[in-house]
Formats: C-alpha cells, sequence, structure tokens
C-alpha cells in the first residue's frame, strides 16, 4: 500500500509548531527560574524569617535570617520537625492555622514561641501564603515570620507601669479598683460571695520622710512592701479548713505611705484579722537603712463588704474610716469597721464639709485664759483657746472637732489662723499691761508640715512682737512621735526666739533623755493631776516631782485646771511658778480679757489699805 508523500506546506506547518512549542517551553523555563531567581533574592536579603512548606509541614525552604535571628544552620532545621521547635502550648494554634491556610488558601495573622538555639523562647509574628498549582489547589505555604520579642516585650512593660506601682513594683490603685469593682460585680451576681478590704499607713512616714529625706522615705516604703508580699505568700489559708481558704490576694499601693490588701473569698472578719495581726509582726523588726535601722509601725483598717454598700468605692471608704481610727487611738494598732463606724463615718465628712465652710465664713474664734503669776497672782499671760462659733449650736470647743480637722489637713491652716489672730491680740493686751507672753498649741498636723517654721517667721516679722512674747506648745504624743524631728523644730523655734512648752505633762510617758533632748522651756502640768492630786497621793507625788525637777532643769511649771483654793496652795508650797484655771477666770471673749487687764491694773495702781 502506498501513502501519499506529505505535502510541503504541511512539513512546513509541522515544523513551526514543533518549533513554537520548544520556545514555549523554553520561556516557560526561564520565567520560572527568573521567579526563582527572583524568590531567592527577595528572602536572602530579607530582615524576616521566610519558610516554603508543603501540606504536611515539611520544610522545603528556609531563608537565611533564621540562622540569623534564631541561630539555626539550614542543615540544623533540615534535620529538626517544625514542631519539635515551637513551644508546646502554642502548638495547637499554628497546627489551626496551618490547616485554615490550606483549606481556604488564606492565612492569618498570629503570634507563637519559637525557641532559639540558645534555649530561650522567641516570640513570631507570623503570616502564611498559599500557592496552589495548575489544579487551583494548595500545595505550598510561604511563611513569613518576624520577631517581635522586644516589641511585645516594651508593650508588656508599658501594660505593666499603666497598672502597677513604679517603687515598689505592686499593684497601683488603678489595678486595686479594677480588682474590687469585679469582686463587687460578683457579689451583685452571688449574694453569698464576700471580700474584704486592709488598708494600711505607715505611722509618723511624713515625719520621719521630712528628717531623714525622700531617699530613705522611698526604702522604707520599698522595704514595707517586701515584707507584705512575704507576709501575704504564707498566708494561703490562714490556718483555716481548705474548704473555707481564702481566694486570691491583691497587694497594692494605692498612693503615698498607703498600702492596700484586697481579700477575694473572704466572709470572715477573723481572716482579715488574722492577716493584720501578721503584718505588725512581720513589721515588728527594725528596718535597715543606709543610713542606719529604722523602727516602723503601721496602723491598719479592715472592712467586708456589706449589702448596704451601693458601690464598689464604698468598701474602700469604711476601711478608711477604720484607719482614721486606729491613728485616732494611737496607731500600731488594727481597728474594723462596723455599722456604728459607719454611722461615725457620715458624720465624720458631715463635720468636715462644715469646717471647711466655717474657715471660708470666719466662724472661728479665739477666746483667751489668763495665766498668773504663783506668787504675786497678777496676769502674765494668756492661752489662746479655739473656739467654733457654730451658726446651730452656738460656741463650740475644739474636742468636737479637732479630729475631723486633722484628717482633712483643714487643722493646719486653723493653727496659723490662730496664731496670727492671738498675735494681733496680744499687741491690744499690751497696750494695758507690759510684759505678757502668749501661749498658743499647736496641732501635730501644724508641728509636722515643711511650711511651719516659715509660717512662724513671717508672722514674727509681719507683727514684730519682741523676743519670747510667743509660747508654742505641744502634747507629749506628738513630741514622742518622731523625737528627731522634733527635737529639729523646737531648736529652730528657739533660734527664733519663741518659747516652747510640753502640755499635757505627766499625762504620757516622757524619758528624762528626751527632756534634755527636746530642751522645751515650760512644763504644763496635765489638769488630771491637779484635779487628783488632793484624793490621789500618787498624783501629788507626781505633780512635786515635776515641780521639783523643772525647777533642777530651769524651767517653768504651769498648773492646769485650778478650780480650788486647796489646789493654789498646795502648788505655791510646791513651787510651781505659773498657774491658770477657772479658780481665776475662764477663758474670755477679747474685749473681756482686756476688761480683766484693766482690773488688774486699777487693782496694781491702788495706795495700801485702800477699799
Amino acid at each position: 500500500m502506498t501513502f501519499p508523500s506529505p505535502s510541503t506546506d504541511l512539513i512546513l506547518g509541522l515544523l513551526l509548531a514543533l518549533i513554537a512549542q520548544q520556545l514555549w517551553i523554553y520561556f516557560a523555563h526561564r520565567r520560572a527560574s527568573n521567579r526563582e531567581e527572583l524568590f531567592r533574592i527577595i528572602t536572602e536579603n530579607a530582615a524576616d524569617m521566610i519558610a516554603l512548606v508543603d501540606t504536611k509541614s515539611h520544610r522545603l525552604y528556609n531563608s537565611p535570617s533564621y540562622q540569623r535571628i534564631l541561630g539555626y544552620s539550614p542543615a540544623e532545621l533540615a534535620a529538626t520537625p517544625i514542631f519539635e521547635q515551637i513551644h508546646p502550648d502554642d502548638r495547637f494554634k499554628v497546627l489551626e492555622a496551618a490547616r485554615e491556610a490550606r483549606a481556604t488558601g488564606i492565612g492569618k495573622s498570629l503570634q507563637y514561641r519559637l525557641r532559639h538555639k540558645n534555649g530561650e523562647w522567641h516570640i513570631l509574628e507570623s503570616t502564611a501564603s498559599a500557592i496552589r498549582n495548575a489544579r487551583g489547589e494548595v500545595e505550598k505555604l510561604v511563611i513569613v515570620n518576624r520577631d517581635v520579642t522586644q516589641r511585645v516585650a516594651a508593650e508588656e512593660q508599658l501594660a505593666h507601669h499603666a497598672l502597677h506601682d513604679a517603687l515598689t513594683g505592686l499593684a497601683n490603685r488603678r489595678l486595686f479598683v479594677d480588682r474590687l469593682q469585679r469582686c463587687f460585680a460578683q457579689t451583685q451576681r452571688e449574694p453569698a460571695f464576700g471580700y474584704a478590704v486592709l488598708l494600711i499607713d505607715v505611722d509618723a512616714f511624713k515625719s520621719l520622710n521630712h528628717s531623714m529625706g525622700s531617699a530613705a522615705g522611698d526604702q522604707v516604703l520599698t522595704e514595707v512592701a517586701f515584707r507584705l508580699q512575704q507576709t501575704l505568700r504564707a498566708t494561703d489559708t490562714i490556718s483555716r479548713p481548705v474548704d473555707k481558704a481564702l481566694g486570691d490576694i491583691v497587694l497594692s499601693r494605692i498612693g503615698g505611705d498607703e498600702f492596700a490588701i484586697l481579700l477575694e473569698a473572704c466572709v470572715d472578719p477573723s481572716d482579715a484579722l488574722r492577716i493584720a495581726d501578721r503584718i505588725h509582726a512581720a513589721l515588728a523588726a527594725p528596718l535597715v537603712l543606709e543610713q542606719g535601722p529604722v523602727q516602723t509601725r503601721v496602723s491598719i483598717g479592715s472592712a467586708l463588704n456589706t449589702p448596704q454598700q451601693s458601690r464598689a468605692e464604698d468598701l474602700l471608704a469604711d476601711a478608711e474610716a477604720a484607719l482614721r481610727r486606729a491613728q485616732g487611738m494611737g496607731g500600731n494598732r488594727t481597728e474594723l469597721f462596723d455599722s456604728a463606724m459607719h454611722t461615725r463615718a457620715v458624720t465624720h465628712l458631715k463635720l468636715e464639709s462644715d469646717l471647711r465652710t466655717a474657715l471660708n465664713r470666719g466662724e472661728f474664734r479665739v477666746l483667751y485664759q489668763p495665766v498668773f503669776q504663783m506668787d504675786s497672782l497678777q496676769i502674765a499671760g494668756f492661752e489662746a483657746l479655739l473656739r467654733w462659733q457654730h451658726p446651730a449650736q452656738g460656741l463650740i470647743s475644739p474636742g468636737q472637732f479637732l479630729d475631723a480637722a486633722e484628717d482633712s489637713g483643714l487643722m493646719a491652716l486653723i493653727d496659723q489662723w490662730v496664731i496670727r489672730e492671738a498675735c494681733r491680740q496680744l499687741l491690744r493686751f499690751e497696750a494695758e499691761r507690759r510684759p505678757l507672753h502668749l501661749a498658743v498649741n499647736l496641732s501635730a498636723r501644724h508641728f509636722t508640715s515643711p511650711s511651719f517654721l516659715d509660717g512662724i517667721k513671717a508672722c514674727l516679722h509681719e507683727l514684730s512682737l519682741r523676743s519670747g512674747v510667743l509660747q508654742l506648745g505641744i502634747s507629749q504624743r506628738v513630741a514622742m512621735a518622731t523625737p528627731d524631728l522634733t527635737t529639729h523644730v523646737l531648736s529652730q523655734l528657739k533660734r527664733l526666739e519663741v518659747t516652747t512648752a510640753i502640755d499635757d505633762f505627766g499625762a504620757g510617758t516622757l524619758s528624762l533623755r528626751m527632756l534634755r533632748q527636746f530642751a522645751v522651756d515650760i512644763w504644763k502640768i496635765d489638769r488630771t493631776l491637779i484635779t487628783s492630786m488632793q484624793a490621789e497621793r500618787a498624783a501629788s507625788d507626781v505633780v512635786e516631782l515635776v515641780c521639783l525637777l523643772a525647777r533642777k532643769l530651769n524651767c517653768q511649771a504651769v498648773a492646769q485646771g485650778i478650780e480650788k483654793p486647796a489646789q493654789l496652795d498646795r502648788l505655791r508650797s510646791l513651787g510651781c511658778n505659773l498657774a491658770q484655771g477657772y479658780f481665776f477666770a475662764p477663758p474670755l471673749q477679747p474685749e473681756a480679757a482686756l476688761r480683766l487687764l484693766r482690773q488688774h491694773r486699777a487693782s496694781r495702781a491702788a495706795p495700801a489699805g485702800s477699799s
């Protein structure tokens, strides 16, 4: 059988088709080669780590950045399954992300931890992109990994600083209140859920900070924070059965020298008090500072949640009221808030508001009780006594508002006003009779205020008071709270030629060493000793010793609260220098004090024997 020979045109067409096919194949290989070359150039110069894996997560390619960032050579990466290097806690989410990318062709960004060759964990931010074959199936994944370890650390540090105290590292007020609000919200859902707050304040911290410097103050706060942390770590169940164990314990520095503890799942006040006892014990040992050991004590106020509290912050306010009560009772103790205390707290807040109004409206008054020379019974001076001319209640003595004025910070302002007003009035008194002295007792808040001495200097300069005319007194409790600060301030007052005094002398404990250190000019014998000395031998002996010691130390003794002639006679026999009390005159309004001065001047001027 004979086949027809192909035509020239057919042969030519076949040759051209063959050439075209070969050219297509050639250029296709060229394009693929160019793409691979471009991929290689990009990956080898990229800062990020780029990997190519198949659908079974086998490594097909790793860019050189892996060795620079994670320390692994290509051979080491090839010899190690990829999931062995991923943190165990992150493996599942990486597997899920890879499965989703293969199924949908769309990768999502995620963070996971990958082990460095040195064993450290680095945080990677990863994105996967799919490579499809000719049939549209995903056959490879390109994974771009960026090392974000430093960025995440910086973000975590910023977040930490926003919620923690920079000095102690404890939770700050913002974080504490947030946790408190969570507890409050839980009680709305579960009324049986209970929690408690302990508020802790370092006793006399402001005085310590002023006398020793802010660096020492920071050391104290840091050490107190450390001891509180150690105490709470050892307080898991507060020695109670496991089924009644406390929940989370949150320790916070909420400001200044004030710390707060939140006890979750606490329904028994005794649990809070047990922790408070451990805190007192932990702080009993002196703190070792660069300047030397310092004895630190704390006052603690504790409160448990109640159905009556309408806001989370109400519990904090209740603990604050209990804390103030602890401080008012001398400090270094714990007080528990109760319903009666809540009523007192509400009254206290109302009183603080009224005191601010009184100061702005000028409702305070100064009365003057004369102080007499014991031998001549002539007026030696006056003691300035504060009163509040209340619009509805009349004249109120400081005992009814002193604590509220101290807590609100108003007492220092009121003290400054009293000193200025009394000094101005003294100039009027001295127009009738010279010389006179003016005694003013200082509040604790004013005495320890950094601006106290400057205020006294300004008053002396403005009114041109003569030396020794102003006599400033503090109680034994104030004097002994911070002996070093007391010594410093009293010595500065002596330089200003201001006479100094200890009020209520004999009512507390004051060592002879402290007396010599303070070197005050006047001891004002406590009125309870004067009242009791005729009925109680012990009180009489104390008064006698005080008068004898005052003479030995070249101080003057002032007997307060004399009401009977027999008291006057006994004090004269003991050599007491000065006296005041209702036996002579009560506290007087300024005009009445002037009249008394004039009467004494007239009696001295009258000739002997005249009627």
